[in-house]
């Protein structure tokens, strides 16, 4: 994992405007004193990507609010006019949640003029930071950026994972609802999702998600049963991609990434706005069979 996004604080989110690099983040005003603002007035982050608290962690965190009061300050932003809440929170969802749960009526609070589209990335890299996000909300929250129109490779500079962390997570979201809910609560590691991913058929998914479960199967002895699955029903693992070929314009790179949303898969252009090539991923007949019939129905729409 590179650390050119991550351990840098606040200060590495909400960077300058002329060094926000290409996936940007507006500039923030400068940091004001930390006040007092009722709990009450304010709301959830409304991209917060982590969808599950524990409710153990919170009322741990609580008793500790209870005894020493709420160490670090959360960040909010000013709601827009007629929001229900004055204000909006940016940083700090746990923090706020636990504080109400403490009974506090304040919490410690850094008001920040934040565009509304820096909301995510800037949450995302705070729960990366804590390692507070499962692996699906990761590639849920990968795949939004990408419907914003960034490519993988912008998304995993400015939150500092590989662009093939990101790639992974976002394949993550081709498994059936079942075997993600499996991922986020843990019954299913990553390495284990990334194991069933390599077959096509639903039902030796199933038959190999059960057996994991069942046998408590390590990440390697689910690989190489998922191996030996495919050699028995004549289905072949994904071969790497190749090499990516050298970064496209900003232009394009806005179209891959949209491409990529619409997609769920990886997508590169070679060449430019007047003549090139462009390169769609697949993994399997029956991926390939999706994005036929994705690309097919747009062109009949």
């Amino acid at each position: 994992m590179k650390r050119n996004a991550l351990g840098r604080g606040l200060d590495a989110l909400i960077p300058p405007r002329e060094a926000a690099g290409a996936m940007h983040v507006p500039a923030a005003a400068p940091t004001r004193p930390a006040s007092e603002i009722r709990t009450q007035d304010i709301g959830p982050n409304p991209e917060q990507p982590r969808r599950r608290f524990a409710e153990t962690e919170l009322e741990q965190l609580a008793d500790s609010i209870r005894r020493y009061g709420v160490l670090q300050p959360v960040v909010v932003r000013r709601a827009a006019p007629g929001a229900p809440r004055p204000y909006e929170l940016v940083v700090g969802e746990r923090r706020w949640r636990a504080s109400q749960r403490a009974g506090r009526e304040t919490v410690p609070a850094v008001v920040q003029d934040i565009e509304p589209r820096a909301l995510l990335e800037l949450a995302l890299v705070e729960n990366i930071q804590r390692r507070d996000l499962n692996p699906i909300e990761l590639g849920q929250a990968f795949r939004t950026l990408l419907a914003a129109g960034h490519s993988q490779e912008e998304v995993a500079e400015r939150v500092g994972l590989d662009r093939s962390s990101v790639a992974n997570h976002l394949r993550l979201l081709e498994l059936p609802k079942e075997l993600q809910e499996d991922v986020e609560l843990g019954t299913l590691s990553m390495g284990h999702a990334k194991a069933l991913l390599q077959l096509q058929n639903p039902e030796r998914r199933r038959h190999l998600r059960d057996r994991i479960v069942a046998a408590a199967l390590s990440v390697r002895a689910a690989e190489a049963l998922a191996r030996s699955l495919t050699t028995v029903a004549g289905e072949r693992t994904p071969k790497p991609a190749p090499a990516s070929p050298p970064k496209p314009g900003p232009d394009l790179r806005h179209l891959i990434g949209q491409l990529e949303a619409h997609l769920m898969t990886r997508v590169s252009i070679e060449g430019g706005s007047e003549r090139g090539r462009i390169a769609i991923d697949y993994y399997g007949p029956e991926d390939l069979d999706r994005l036929s019939r994705t690309i097919l129905e747009g062109r009949r729409a």
